[in-house]
């Protein structure tokens, strides 16, 4: 009986440690809990431990679970927090480079002209290179898509943003509407909806049509411009450099290819989220869709160039941003 009690004992400790993981991180998303952008982070959370065989752990947590969202470079050099996945345009305010590559408004008309920039036009050593005093190592570039254009008002064109109460982040992004003639306003991105409904704005550059669409944006901005012509931002996994090191090099390649994956896979879902959320609303006579010229896009686009010059002053790392993207766009055709 007694050999029988200590041969299950050690099963069980056996058990439990081939199951404990060798490594265990906890990030934080810029996502709320509720968003398709949440769960695709989820998925690859959970592949990430499938494709090490449970070595690795990630407990991927929402927007604000620990930290706001504008702090967690300072939380992973603290300790309090290992990674995270987020916009990368939300560090503006330390580095304006962080605003420049983070949303370079007006410069991507897909999510791969983006991803083929971070990849393969020098996009992923900037950020290394800009995270690295902060003791944070980039890992990856993702993106979300195009984002739509909320309007409770027909948008149809450049000289329509005149005077226009819109939501914007703070930096490049509201720099820009407010030269195309807009009047930007700051509002968090949890009351661009009771900032609609209420009036306090007319407008908001938020996210891609399909969250709009399930938020009720769309309801109560009924005029959203599809696709939209502004913002297509970076989203990038990193975590603290010191427990990146301590990984052994083929954890960290297995994550690194990981993320590239992870990028494919939510531009994709988001995508296909998008289609069936421009039929629904297509289908809704409430809701108008507008879709901008060439020309108009064309229009927007210059003068988003001038403000990158512009900001592009701000800081050293942001003058090499400025030259890295505007010389790759050149060199690629898109200018």
């Amino acid at each position: 009986m007694k050999k029988t009690l200590l041969t299950a004992a050690i099963a069980t400790l056996v058990s439990t440690s081939a199951l404990a993981a060798d490594f265990t991180f906890k990030f934080q998303s810029s996502d709320p809990s509720g968003d398709l952008n949440y769960k695709i982070q989820e998925q690859w959370a959970e592949r990430v431990e499938q494709m090490t065989d449970g070595r690795v752990e990630i407990h991927l947590l929402p927007n604000g679970a620990v930290v706001k969202h504008t702090e967690t470079l300072d939380a992973m050099r603290m300790g309090v927090l290992d990674g995270h996945v987020t916009a990368t345009g939300f560090f503006s305010g330390k580095d304006p480079a962080f605003g420049l590559i983070g949303n370079t408004v007006g410069a991507w008309s897909s999510t791969d002209q983006l991803l083929t920039y971070m990849n393969y036009g020098g996009g992923n050593e900037l950020m290394e290179a800009l995270y690295a005093p902060y003791n944070v190592q980039f890992i990856g570039a993702s993106s979300t898509g195009v984002e739509s254009f909320v309007s409770k008002v027909p948008v149809n064109g450049v000289d329509d943003l005149k005077g226009l109460k819109l939501r914007a982040p703070e930096g490049l992004v509201q720099q820009v509407f407010a030269a195309a003639g807009a009047s930007p306003v700051n509002l968090p991105g949890s009351e661009v909806f009771t900032g609609l409904s209420k009036g306090v704005i007319d407008a908001a550059d938020y996210t891609v049509f399909s969250t709009n669409q399930q938020a009720g944006m769309n309801d109560i901005a009924p005029h959203p411009v599809q696709p939209g012509f502004h913002s297509l931002p970076l989203i990038d996994i990193s975590m603290s450099k010191k427990k990146w090191d301590k990984l052994p090099a083929d954890i960290q390649k297995i994550i690194k290819v990981s993320v590239r994956d992870f990028a494919q896979d939510i531009t994709t879902q988001l995508a296909i989220a998008d289609q069936k959320a421009v039929k629904a609303a297509h289908d809704n006579p409430d809701i108008t869709i507008h879709d901008w010229s060439q020309e108009e896009r064309k229009k927007f686009r210059e003068i988003a160039r001038g403000q990158w010059k512009i900001f592009a002053e701000r800081s050293p790392s942001a003058k090499k941003v400025y030259d890295s993207i505007t010389n790759h766009l050149e060199e690629s055709g898109l200018l």
